[in-house]
């Protein structure tokens, strides 16, 4: 589950790079000798009522958004964006608008977390500015490690969107602003959690900061199509047999998919191995999800 969790998010999370790289030299990115707009054409996109068994999940899209299942999604993020293998990718939603090879594309990468139900007891109490200066002073203690491994240094500048949890239909947004040190444009994260009944749908868009009112727009048309399947959704969670995860909603902004037990241990050799991709969900959560955490164990919430 770990290592899955750990290729999931490293695959998620350089999407952005990976963009700008495709962008700088399409005629490598494609593969097997074909054009960007030659790839593209060998793609099977799906239009309308969108099944996604594997997390009882499903998208009611409109005409302006198509979709590609697992096998072209990464297709798209291995051969045409060069990033990792990752068997956890489980779909792509494409915005009809710009196109895949245009400059300014962004598409949403489909994830799911098994965890358990995560509960929301907390989130009215979340202090989003305090959460954002952990992370920020986090993101600076990181860059000294960086540099000494070679890589270069990112900022954390804040959050492009502020978080916002909708009580009443279980999802969650929020973006972050970053800044790496070699890059032109500042980098813009923009992301979504649906809440379900064994854990939750993740939607997770990376571009240039300038393009923040498309991803945005794009974004904020795609909260109501996303919903979990009649026994998956939120309300049809069972205390009495269901899973319950170890962290509630302030780590998936905080952390995301690295709020594990055991994934700090792994951390530094990640970032080694992986920060030139662009393993921006990392950036100032260790502090952050360190301190989270000690103060649950503190009171027993966390084994």
């Amino acid at each position: 589950m770990m290592k899955a969790m750990i290729r999931g998010l490293l695959a998620t999370l350089c999407v952005g790079l990976a963009l700008s790289a495709a962008a700088q030299a399409p005629e490598e990115g494609a593969g097997s000798g074909k054009t960007p707009e030659q790839f593209v054409a060998s793609l099977h996109f799906k239009d309308g009522e969108i099944a996604v068994p594997q997390a009882k999940a499903h998208f009611r899209l409109t005409p302006a958004f198509h979709y590609l299942e697992q096998a072209d999604a990464r297709r798209v993020l291995e051969e045409l964006w060069g990033n990792p293998p990752d068997e956890s990718v489980l779909g792509l939603i494409v915005p009809a608008a710009p196109t895949l090879v245009e400059d300014n594309s962004w598409a949403v990468v489909v994830t799911y977390s098994d965890d358990g139900y995560v509960s929301d007891e907390d989130a009215a109490k979340i202090d989003y500015q305090e959460m954002l200066e952990e992370m920020q002073q986090g993101t600076k203690d990181e860059n000294a490690a960086r540099k000494e491994a070679g890589y270069g240094t990112v900022d954390l500048l804040g959050w492009a969107v502020a978080p916002r949890y909708d009580a009443a239909s279980k999802k969650m947004y929020w973006a972050k602003e970053l800044k790496f040190d070699e890059a032109k444009d500042n980098t813009l994260n923009y992301d979504i959690r649906v809440l379900g009944r064994n854990g939750y749908l993740s939607l997770n868009a990376v571009s240039n900061m300038s393009e923040l009112g498309l991803v945005q727009t794009g974004m904020q048309q795609l909260l109501p199509m996303t919903e979990f399947d009649a026994g998956a959704r939120y309300a049809d969670y069972d205390s009495s047999t269901d899973k319950v995860a170890a962290y509630g909603v302030a780590a998936l902004i905080g952390g995301g998919l690295a709020a594990k037990a055991g994934l700090f241990a792994k951390l530094g050799l990640i970032l080694a191995k992986f920060w030139k991709l662009g393993l921006i969900a990392f950036v100032g959560l260790g502090a952050f999800i360190k301190k989270l955490f000690a103060g649950k164990r503190e009171k027993g919430a966390v084994s």
